[in-house]
Protein backbone atom coordinates (compact mmCIF):
# COMPACT_ATOMS: atom_id res chain seq x y z
CA UNK A 1 0.00 0.00 0.00
CA UNK A 2 1.26 3.70 -0.84
CA UNK A 3 -0.42 6.18 1.52
CA UNK A 4 -0.45 9.76 2.09
CA UNK A 5 -1.99 10.86 5.73
CA UNK A 6 -2.90 14.33 5.34
CA UNK A 7 -4.65 16.19 8.55
CA UNK A 8 -4.66 19.67 10.15
CA UNK A 9 -1.91 20.40 12.92
CA UNK A 10 -2.96 18.61 16.45
CA UNK A 11 -4.85 16.27 14.29
CA UNK A 12 -2.73 13.72 15.89
CA UNK A 13 -0.67 12.72 12.31
CA UNK A 14 2.52 11.56 13.85
CA UNK A 15 1.05 9.45 15.70
CA UNK A 16 -1.32 7.70 13.84
CA UNK A 17 1.62 7.45 10.71
CA UNK A 18 3.45 5.26 13.51
CA UNK A 19 0.13 2.88 14.51
CA UNK A 20 -0.32 2.34 10.82
CA UNK A 21 2.93 1.88 9.15
CA UNK A 22 3.42 -0.63 12.00
CA UNK A 23 0.24 -2.46 11.20
CA UNK A 24 0.56 -2.54 7.35
CA UNK A 25 4.41 -3.40 8.18
CA UNK A 26 5.29 -0.33 5.46
CA UNK A 27 8.18 2.58 6.42
CA UNK A 28 6.83 5.81 7.59
CA UNK A 29 8.75 8.42 5.82
CA UNK A 30 8.20 11.91 6.36
CA UNK A 31 9.57 15.09 5.11
CA UNK A 32 11.47 15.98 8.19
CA UNK A 33 12.85 12.68 8.64
CA UNK A 34 14.19 13.27 4.63
CA UNK A 35 15.87 16.24 5.64
CA UNK A 36 17.66 14.95 8.79
CA UNK A 37 18.69 12.03 6.76
CA UNK A 38 19.95 14.28 4.13
CA UNK A 39 21.91 16.77 6.15
CA UNK A 40 23.41 14.86 8.70
CA UNK A 41 24.50 12.42 5.81
CA UNK A 42 25.86 15.31 4.09
CA UNK A 43 24.55 14.25 0.84
CA UNK A 44 24.43 16.76 -1.82
CA UNK A 45 20.84 17.71 -1.19
CA UNK A 46 21.48 17.91 2.28
CA UNK A 47 24.20 20.04 1.78
CA UNK A 48 21.93 22.51 -0.37
CA UNK A 49 18.97 22.25 1.86
CA UNK A 50 21.16 23.34 4.95
CA UNK A 51 22.48 26.76 3.33
CA UNK A 52 18.31 27.98 2.60
CA UNK A 53 17.59 26.27 6.37
CA UNK A 54 20.75 28.22 7.86
CA UNK A 55 20.22 31.67 6.34
CA UNK A 56 16.44 31.12 7.88
CA UNK A 57 14.85 30.31 4.24
CA UNK A 58 12.28 27.91 3.18
CA UNK A 59 13.68 25.18 1.50
CA UNK A 60 12.67 25.38 -2.30
CA UNK A 61 10.18 22.77 -3.57
CA UNK A 62 12.85 20.94 -6.47
CA UNK A 63 14.87 20.37 -3.46
CA UNK A 64 12.52 18.78 -1.33
CA UNK A 65 10.97 16.98 -4.14
CA UNK A 66 14.72 15.43 -5.19
CA UNK A 67 14.76 14.64 -1.74
CA UNK A 68 11.56 12.82 -1.85
CA UNK A 69 12.37 11.14 -5.22
CA UNK A 70 15.27 9.71 -3.50
CA UNK A 71 13.59 8.27 -0.56
CA UNK A 72 11.01 6.56 -2.53
CA UNK A 73 13.23 4.49 -4.38
CA UNK A 74 15.15 2.87 -1.81
CA UNK A 75 14.81 -0.27 -1.88
CA UNK A 76 12.39 -0.74 1.26
CA UNK A 77 9.41 1.67 -0.35
CA UNK A 78 9.20 -0.60 -3.46
CA UNK A 79 6.16 -2.65 -2.06
CA UNK A 80 4.67 0.12 -0.13
CA UNK A 81 5.01 3.30 2.22
CA UNK A 82 3.47 6.19 4.36
CA UNK A 83 4.11 9.60 3.47
CA UNK A 84 3.57 12.28 5.73
CA UNK A 85 4.08 15.98 5.40
CA UNK A 86 4.36 15.80 1.39
CA UNK A 87 2.76 16.60 -0.67
CA UNK A 88 1.60 20.28 0.90
CA UNK A 89 0.01 21.20 -1.93
CA UNK A 90 -1.51 20.35 -5.37
CA UNK A 91 1.58 21.35 -7.05
CA UNK A 92 3.60 18.92 -4.65
CA UNK A 93 0.61 16.23 -5.10
CA UNK A 94 1.63 16.85 -9.25
CA UNK A 95 5.24 16.58 -8.56
CA UNK A 96 4.27 13.36 -6.37
CA UNK A 97 2.38 11.63 -9.11
CA UNK A 98 5.42 12.01 -11.46
CA UNK A 99 8.06 10.48 -9.10
CA UNK A 100 5.81 7.92 -8.97
CA UNK A 101 5.40 7.32 -12.33
CA UNK A 102 9.41 7.21 -12.78
CA UNK A 103 9.31 4.88 -10.57
CA UNK A 104 6.05 2.58 -12.10
CA UNK A 105 4.71 3.10 -9.22
CA UNK A 106 0.90 4.29 -8.05
CA UNK A 107 -0.80 6.11 -5.31
CA UNK A 108 -2.81 3.79 -3.65
CA UNK A 109 -5.07 5.97 -1.30
CA UNK A 110 -4.88 9.48 0.45
CA UNK A 111 -6.43 9.20 4.26
CA UNK A 112 -7.36 12.23 5.81
CA UNK A 113 -7.78 12.83 9.50
CA UNK A 114 -10.43 15.16 10.18
CA UNK A 115 -11.13 17.26 13.25
CA UNK A 116 -12.76 20.37 13.87
CA UNK A 117 -10.98 23.31 14.04
CA UNK A 118 -11.97 24.36 17.60
CA UNK A 119 -10.88 20.82 18.92
CA UNK A 120 -7.82 21.86 17.35
CA UNK A 121 -7.17 24.77 19.15
CA UNK A 122 -8.21 23.05 22.64
CA UNK A 123 -5.58 19.84 22.11
CA UNK A 124 -2.56 22.19 21.12
CA UNK A 125 -3.32 25.12 23.18
CA UNK A 126 -3.83 23.05 26.23
CA UNK A 127 -0.16 21.70 25.90
CA UNK A 128 2.54 22.83 28.38
CA UNK A 129 5.73 22.25 27.73
CA UNK A 130 8.82 21.56 30.39
CA UNK A 131 12.06 23.73 29.42
CA UNK A 132 14.79 21.68 31.27
CA UNK A 133 13.86 17.64 29.72
CA UNK A 134 11.12 18.90 27.07
CA UNK A 135 8.44 16.59 28.01
CA UNK A 136 4.69 17.82 26.88
CA UNK A 137 2.10 17.94 29.60
CA UNK A 138 -1.03 18.49 28.36
CA UNK A 139 -3.55 20.79 30.75
CA UNK A 140 -6.72 18.41 30.21
CA UNK A 141 -5.92 15.28 28.29
CA UNK A 142 -2.69 14.75 30.72
CA UNK A 143 -2.16 17.31 33.22
CA UNK A 144 0.77 17.65 35.86
CA UNK A 145 0.47 16.95 39.86
CA UNK A 146 1.59 20.46 40.54
CA UNK A 147 0.56 23.54 38.13
CA UNK A 148 4.01 24.69 35.53
CA UNK A 149 5.66 22.02 37.15
CA UNK A 150 6.86 18.85 35.55
CA UNK A 151 5.97 15.50 37.29
CA UNK A 152 9.21 14.08 35.96
CA UNK A 153 12.14 16.11 36.31
CA UNK A 154 10.50 19.56 38.39
CA UNK A 155 11.62 21.90 35.78
CA UNK A 156 9.47 24.73 34.78
CA UNK A 157 6.35 24.24 32.54
CA UNK A 158 6.06 26.76 29.72
CA UNK A 159 3.25 27.35 26.49
CA UNK A 160 5.37 27.17 23.42
CA UNK A 161 4.80 30.47 21.59
CA UNK A 162 3.07 27.91 18.46
CA UNK A 163 0.50 26.31 21.17
CA UNK A 164 -0.45 30.08 21.72
CA UNK A 165 -4.66 29.73 20.16
CA UNK A 166 -3.73 32.78 18.71
CA UNK A 167 -0.81 31.05 16.65
CA UNK A 168 -2.64 28.28 16.31
CA UNK A 169 -5.83 29.00 14.54
CA UNK A 170 -3.30 31.14 12.33
CA UNK A 171 -1.09 27.71 11.67
CA UNK A 172 -4.65 26.22 10.71
CA UNK A 173 -5.69 29.01 8.13
CA UNK A 174 -2.40 28.45 6.42
CA UNK A 175 -3.27 24.77 6.61
CA UNK A 176 -6.98 25.23 5.16
CA UNK A 177 -5.38 27.88 2.49
CA UNK A 178 -2.96 25.33 0.94
CA UNK A 179 -4.68 22.07 1.63
CA UNK A 180 -8.35 22.19 0.74
CA UNK A 181 -7.40 22.49 -3.17
CA UNK A 182 -5.21 19.23 -2.12
CA UNK A 183 -7.83 17.46 -0.31
CA UNK A 184 -10.36 18.45 -3.57
CA UNK A 185 -7.58 17.08 -5.85
CA UNK A 186 -7.46 13.74 -4.28
CA UNK A 187 -11.48 13.47 -3.45
CA UNK A 188 -11.91 14.09 -7.62
CA UNK A 189 -9.17 11.30 -8.31
CA UNK A 190 -11.54 8.73 -6.24
CA UNK A 191 -8.15 8.69 -4.05
CA UNK A 192 -9.39 10.02 -0.65
CA UNK A 193 -10.40 8.79 2.30
CA UNK A 194 -11.85 10.72 5.44
CA UNK A 195 -11.93 9.16 8.80
CA UNK A 196 -12.86 11.06 11.90
CA UNK A 197 -9.54 11.49 14.06
CA UNK A 198 -11.72 12.74 17.39
CA UNK A 199 -11.66 10.00 20.68
CA UNK A 200 -9.11 8.08 22.22
CA UNK A 201 -5.63 6.88 19.87
CA UNK A 202 -6.69 3.58 20.00
CA UNK A 203 -10.25 4.34 18.71
CA UNK A 204 -9.08 6.64 15.50
CA UNK A 205 -6.00 3.94 15.06
CA UNK A 206 -9.26 1.26 14.45
CA UNK A 207 -10.82 3.77 12.13
CA UNK A 208 -8.09 4.11 10.37
CA UNK A 209 -6.77 0.61 9.82
CA UNK A 210 -10.65 -0.30 8.86
CA UNK A 211 -10.18 2.73 6.30
CA UNK A 212 -7.40 1.85 4.43
CA UNK A 213 -6.95 -2.18 4.82
CA UNK A 214 -9.30 -2.36 1.29
CA UNK A 215 -6.36 -0.69 0.44
CA UNK A 216 -3.93 -3.22 1.79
Amino acid sequence: MRLVLVGPPGAGKGTQAEFIAAHFDIPKISTGDIFRANVSGGTDLGRLAKKYMDAGDLVPDEVTNAMVRDRLAQDDAREGFLLDGFPRNVAQAGELNGILDELGLALSVVLDLEVEHAEVVKRLSGRRTCKKCGHVWHLQFDPPSTADVCDRCAGELYQRDDDKPATVRHRLDVYAAQTAPLIDFYRSSDQLVAIEAIGPVEDVTERAVAALTPYA
